[in-house]
């Protein structure tokens, strides 16, 4: 009986090491601002270990520094093979007197990440 016990808890301890960990929080590794004649286009690089449907960045947002929400860019699908990669958002209304932007992604699993990207706006 207890070699029986010791062997189960053995095998469940195998298996649950063999799951693979979750992915880690997005990450924001870069962000370009180009101003024209329909507003700006913003270009966002994001970098996470998406892991199919059920964890995968998909969403990046540019806030005023004050923390109005300006824009969204909903990412519609897992980039498990295209790491980092970068989506772009054309015709963002940007307030005159701003001169930097803050960037926050999200991930289908954590949320919004801890990580603030601060984006100077070349005016």
């Amino acid at each position: 009986m207890f070699r029986k016990t010791i062997l189960m808890l053995t095998t469940a301890a195998a298996l649950l090491s063999s799951q693979v960990a979750p992915a880690d929080e997005v990450e924001i590794v870069g962000a370009t601002a180009t101003q024209t004649g329909s507003g700006w286009t913003f270009s966002v690089t994001l970098k996470h270990a998406d892991a199919g449907w059920d964890h995968y960045a998909d969403l990046w947002q540019v806030y005023s520094p004050a923390g109005d929400l300006l824009a969204e860019r909903v990412l519609l699908h897992p980039h498990v093979n295209e790491q980092p990669f970068t989506r772009s958002l054309s015709g963002v209304e940007i307030p005159e007197d701003l001169e930097r932007v803050v960037i926050r992604a999200r991930d289908t699993v954590h949320g919004i990440s801890a990580q603030e990207y601060t984006l100077e706006l070349p005016r």
